[in-house]
Order: structure tokens, then C-alpha cells, then sequence
């Protein structure tokens, strides 16, 4: 574990009133995106009322289970045997995030999973808001190509070092959510802040340890075993209106960058049952993509169909609530 602090002079931009007394800037890397998958490095920078970095702590843990998709985060069995489990780290990790409003790059999947162990932990993570920084560059109008960690990074001179390394990430989103911060509160934007609910919907379904010369069944060409999905068991309740919920058996298709690996996308679709798309028609309920003024061949039909269109983290929200399909319970 580590833990830092910078000293660091007070903004003279102008604050609201009405803006959060501390934030907590989190990324953690984990072994997929599945209830079950689990949390295997967590950092945390802690930010004042205005932005200043007050200190930093990181640790790995232990998931007890395959650690997923090494070739990207790098972190095997070996190194992860000797981590604290998450509910010896526990304590330290909401000391680090009480009273702060919450801070990630589509926030609603470091929750998601954040709140995931500590129910399995038995406990409630302390946290009542959560700010995503995509849903800030846009009520920004940052004009980013994409919606990539990366992308925000070099708006704002931001040099990343270690890619998929949760402590590095959440420098990078530190440093690019100060100035993110600074601009808001000079031009009186009010920030996207959203609730933080407990969840329960958490799994521990038993998954093999890493074996010798192989990933326990992850395959670098994926973070499943097999990539053929099985057909959608509920029919098509048409498409999805505004300010409603999304329904099983809703046809979603995907477009362009994402900041969370499409196949993860569709993979959490397809779990909320869902029927995920390779193409666009008629019979589309939804688009998602972070930039639906794209020349992309879906995008154009989207426009040309009237089918109705979300960005990411739109969707990451609207995949907390799917209502069952008629019938269904």
C-alpha cells in the first residue's frame, strides 16, 4: 500500500456554494465485468473542495479466483497470492472515500463493482454520490475525439505512464479532473452528480485459479471463453423511449469507442437479457455510442430510422434497472 501527500496553494476561481466539500478520484482494475468478477487493485487520490490532491494510497487484492485478463492489467496469480482479500482493505478503502463525492471514468462500473464487495464484505461502502468525468468533459463541451480515459488526458497535457495500472489511472483522471473541475466552477456549470445506492445483485460463482500456461479459461482474443452468444429468449418489445426503462428483449446495437471494451459492453447487455445487435434495422431499439453525429454506417441509420440513441454512460446506468420481459418475474 502507499500513501503520499502534496502540498499544494488554494484556486482563486470563484467557487459555488453549492459544489461537494471533497472528492475521491478512484480507479480499480478488476478481473472482468460480470457480477461475479472481482476487484484486484484499487487507488484512490483524495481531492479538497477545490480540487487540490490532499494524498494517494493504492493496493492490490486478492480475488481468490483467476485474475482475467492478464495481457492487459498485468497482475497474475503470483503477484496477486500474497494481497489482503478486499474486506482486510476494506476499512482503509472507505476511510479514503467517506464524505467525498465519488469520481471515475464511467463511474457507474468502479461503483458498481466497489459496491459489489463490500456486500459481499457485509457492509455498505460509504459513498452517497458519484461524478463521472465523461458526463463532465460533455456538460463541458470539451471537444475530445472520444470518450477514452486517453483522450481526456491529452486535452489537458496529462501524460500517461502505465495504462490499466489503477494507480496510474487515477493519477491521469486526477490530474485531468482538476482542471475539469476549475472550468465548471468558473463558468457556474453544475456538475453531474448522481446518487449512490447499495446493491445486492452480486454473485460468487466458483472460477478457476490461473493454471499453468493458460488464463483459466480467458483467451487473449476475449474475456469469455466463447464469444458466440446464445439467441435472446424474450421477443422484441420495440424500441426504447426516453426517460423510461429498457426492457428484455430490446434489440441494442454499438457503435464506435467506448471507454469500457465493447465485447464487456455486450457482454452485460446480453446478462441483462437484452438481445445485442450486429447491425442496425428497422427493428433496432436502441443505439449506443458516445459520438451519434459519426459518419459510422450505424450511426447514419440511426438518424435515417429515427431509432433512439444513448452514449455509454447513459447505458451503464440504464442497465442498473432492465425491466423483465412480459411474463417474466
Amino acid at each position: 500500500m502507499l500513501d503520499d501527500r502534496t502540498l499544494a496553494g488554494p484556486s482563486p476561481t470563484p467557487w459555488p456554494a453549492a459544489y461537494p466539500q471533497g472528492y475521491a478520484v478512484v480507479d480499480v482494475e478488476t478481473t472482468g465485468l460480470a457480477r461475479d468478477d472481482r476487484i484486484i487493485s484499487a487507488a484512490v487520490y483524495r481531492l479538497d473542495a477545490r480540487g487540490e490532491i490532499e494524498d494517494h494510497w493504492y493496493t492490490l487484492v486478492n480475488p481468490e479466483r483467476d485474475p482475467g485478463p492478464v495481457w492487459i492489467h498485468g497482475l497474475t496469480s503470483e503477484l496477486l497470492e500474497g494481497a489482503p482479500l478486499f474486506a482486510d482493505i476494506a476499512d482503509e478503502f472507505a476511510s479514503r472515500l467517506a464524505g467525498r463525492v465519488l469520481v471515475a471514468h464511467n463511474a457507474v462500473f468502479d461503483w458498481q463493482m466497489i459496491a459489489r464487495e463490500y456486500a459481499r464484505a457485509r457492509r455498505e461502502a460509504p459513498v452517497r454520490q458519484r461524478l463521472c468525468t465523461i458526463a463532465l468533459a460533455k456538460e463541458l463541451g470539451l471537444p475530445l475525439p472520444n470518450h477514452k480515459l486517453e483522450s481526456l488526458a491529452a486535452h489537458f497535457g496529462v501524460v500517461q505512464r502505465r495504462a490499466h495500472h489503477a494507480l496510474d489511472d487515477a493519477r491521469v483522471l486526477a490530474e485531468a479532473f482538476r482542471p475539469s473541475l476549475r472550468a465548471a466552477a468558473a463558468g457556474g456549470v453544475r456538475l453531474p452528480l448522481l446518487e449512490c445506492r447499495p446493491l445486492t445483485e452480486w454473485s460468487d460463482r466458483p472460477v478457476p485459479r490461473q493454471q499453468s500456461g493458460g488464463y483459466g479459461g480467458y483467451r487473449q482474443s476475449g474475456w469469455r471463453p466463447s464469444r458466440k452468444r446464445p439467441a435472446c429468449p424474450y421477443p422484441n418489445p420495440g424500441r426504447y423511449e426516453e426517460g423510461k426503462r429498457l426492457k428484455q428483449g430490446m434489440r441494442v446495437a454499438f457503435s464506435g469507442d467506448t471507454s469500457v471494451e465493447r465485447e464487456l459492453l455486450e457482454d452485460r447487455a446480453t446478462e441483462a437479457g437484452l438481445h445485442v445487435a450486429t447491425s442496425l434495422s428497422r427493428l433496432t431499439s436502441l443505439l449506443v455510442t458516445n459520438d451519434p453525429d459519426s459518419g459510422t454506417t450505424k450511426a447514419v441509420k440511426a438518424r435515417q430510422y429515427g431509432t433512439p440513441v444513448v452514449d455509454e454512460a447513459a447505458f451503464g446506468q440504464l442497465l442498473r434497472d432492465v425491466e423483465p420481459a412480459d411474463g417474466e418475474q
